[in-house]
């Protein structure tokens, strides 16, 4: 069965703000390694699924960005576009409506664009063992993060005491976890029954299909009423008029909390979600005083703070500080407390509320 690799990359990013924008978000800007972070996830897995069998589902406005900056070999027809952002529900029933089209059916790997993976190699052998395990036992399944600290940052899974028979890396998904409080979560890794929520998943086209027509059942009749305009002209208007109708919900409310016989595989590759500025303290080597810098910057008594100059030749100087994040580009400095780097999308806020949208 042909394997096939669904990145999600229709977000904003809001976060990484003020490099991450509507029209340039984090995932089609270069944060972590040498290129754009949609083409590193690429990179993450081309040993196992080939980039031509890459699937892409975005947004209106990051489509034409997103054409230009994808790798060649990317087809772009594979490029699904959202005329409006209801969630991830409603993203991965267009791509797995698009590989019935398609395939028939196919092995689907659903995947976040903005995840740092520093062990390619065990990555990739554990995608294997997750589209072995989704083609033979046509189950749900999702990768597991072994956690490393006690995080109230993640969602978490519950797994099942011992692994299934066919597979000893394979376990019973139990229960979705909110984030948790510190003293939670420390009881959590004590157990040793519970992993990261990485919003991986693997499954047949079929499968997923089959559970949003059990627990989403309007979204799927709304989807399946325009199925025969799916890889034809008639495609772009139909998901225009149908879109906005979908309701707006995550593939983790609608699906992943009420689906029965959904498999977790616990692994360790050196993941991290790059999900707000001080992420990148685990990404990138930190100097002897702490600091992650990218970009010109030059600093007297700074200390445990992300430095990241994308201004051009501008200089960021630095004299006396620590715990910051300090983010410069042509138009706009950011600088906060790096506890308080979840908060950045409430500066995008309120941009919002006073008329600023042209730094947005």
């Amino acid at each position: 069965m042909i394997k096939t690799a669904v990145i999600m990359a229709g977000g904003g990013g809001t976060r990484f703000w003020p490099v991450s924008r509507m029209t340039t978000p984090k995932q089609l800007a270069k944060l972590t390694g040498d290129d754009v972070m949609i083409n590193e996830t690429i990179k993450h897995y081309e040993g196992v699924v080939g980039r031509e069998n890459t699937f892409i589902v975005t947004n209106e406005k990051q489509a034409e960005l997103m054409d230009k900056v994808l790798f060649s070999e990317v087809d772009r027809s594979h490029i699904l576009i959202e005329p409006v952002q209801r969630n991830t529900a409603p993203c991965i029933i267009y791509a797995a409506m698009t590989m019935k089209k398609l395939y028939g059916d196919a092995l689907m790997a659903v995947l976040p664009a903005d995840h740092h993976i520093a062990n390619i190699k065990e990555y990739e052998r554990v995608l294997d063992v997750a589209f072995e395990t989704a083609e033979k036992l046509d189950r749900i399944v999702t990768i597991g993060i072994k956690p490393t600290f006690p995080s109230t940052g993640y969602g978490y899974i519950k797994v099942s005491d011992e692994a299934i028979a066919e597979n000893k890396e394979v376990y019973e998904l139990i229960q979705f976890v909110e984030k948790p409080n510190e003293e939670v979560a420390r009881g959590y890794l004590e157990t040793g029954k519970y992993v990261w929520n990485s919003g991986m998943f693997i499954w047949k086209a079929s499968v997923i299909l089959d559970a949003f027509k059990q627990y989403l059942p309007d979204t799927y009749e709304k989807m399946e009423a325009i199925y025969d305009t799916l890889r034809t002209d008639a495609e772009a208007d139909a998901i225009a008029k149908t879109y906005p109708e979908l309701e707006k919900i995550s593939i983790d409310y609608g699906i992943m909390e009420k689906a029965s016989g959904v498999y977790c595989i616990p692994a360790e590759f050196g993941w991290n979600d790059v999900g707000s500025w001080d992420a990148l303290d685990a990404v990138f080597e930190k100097s002897a005083e702490g600091n992650v810098v990218v970009g010109a910057h030059e600093g007297i008594k700074t200390s445990n703070s992300v430095i990241f100059n994308k201004s051009g030749d501008k200089l960021i100087t630095t004299i006396g500080v620590d715990n910051l994040v300090i983010v410069q580009t042509e138009d706009t400095i950011m600088v906060c407390n790096k506890d308080n780097a979840q908060d950045v999308k409430l500066m995008v806020d309120r941009l919002k509320e006073i008329g600023r949208e042209d730094l947005l």
